[in-house]
């Protein structure tokens, strides 16, 4: 069931793993946050500027053979094992567990997404809306120690004024990734015309009066300021973007 908190303009929405699209194609089990492929919901297309949000678990030597993007920004982040890429652009590289590679489609690009790993891997398949058609293709992984955003958000890609030693994104938006501790709890500043969705990887947290499990989204909008509580030790993952 969702779960929907507003008071004052601000909007704080459970969205459950158990109730978002799932496709299990064997080799690949995904499950969507908004409508995306055959699975969809008039009340989840976008979120702001935020239009994917897929939660992938790729079987092991397997993965998705080449294909073509235009026009939309992609973050990738890995929350278990890797994920190995290669583009039509030259660009090759193999990204870890707790790190983020961008994919800036633009006029076009054509990618593949191969787990070459022994085991399975999991990643959050990420699409913002850029700030307008045409952009120049690109694409760039790094790696985010994670004692980096220990007990606070830090900005992992970015298309906001400002915000350095990021993965740029062309996008008036940015992704952040923290992890709290048990009891912890960690701020976020927004303005109330943003749109904010936030997914813990791991562990269990509370935002106002509203509790998420792992793979969970909350939906938030109207809101001064994002307070998450962590009830057990969590791994976040958080897009603040433009309306």
């Amino acid at each position: 069931m969702t779960q929907t908190k507003t008071g004052t303009g601000a909007h704080i929405e459970l969205r459950p793993f158990a109730s978002i699209g799932a496709a299990n194609h064997g080799w690949l089990d995904a499950h969507h946050h908004f409508s995306f492929g055959e699975y969809h919901d008039p009340a989840r297309t976008n979120w702001g500027a935020l239009r994917v949000w897929n939660d992938d678990v790729i079987a092991a030597k397997t993965g998705f053979p080449p294909h073509p993007h235009r026009d939309m920004e992609i973050v990738t982040y890995v929350t278990k094992g890797a994920i190995s890429h290669r583009d039509s652009l030259g660009n090759s590289g193999r990204t870890e567990a707790g790190d983020v590679q961008v994919m800036s489609a633009g006029t076009g690009i054509q990618h593949s997404e191969y787990n070459l790993e022994d085991e399975e891997t999991r990643l959050f398949q990420i699409w913002i809306i850029p700030d307008r058609r045409g952009h120049a293709p690109s694409w760039g992984a790094r790696p985010f120690p994670k004692d980096s955003r220990e007990g606070r958000f830090v900005p992992l890609a970015s298309g906001i004024e400002g915000d350095t030693d990021v993965l740029p994104i062309n996008a008036n938006a940015r992704v952040l990734g923290a992890t709290v501790k048990a009891g912890e709890t960690i701020r976020y500043a927004l303005t109330e015309d943003r749109h904010a969705y936030l997914v813990p990887a791991r562990g269990r947290i509370r935002v106002g009066d509203v509790e998420a499990n792992a793979r969970d989204g909350i939906a938030l909008t109207g809101l001064s300021e994002i307070i998450v509580t962590a009830l057990e030790d969590a791994e976040l993952v958080l897009v603040d973007a433009a309306a």
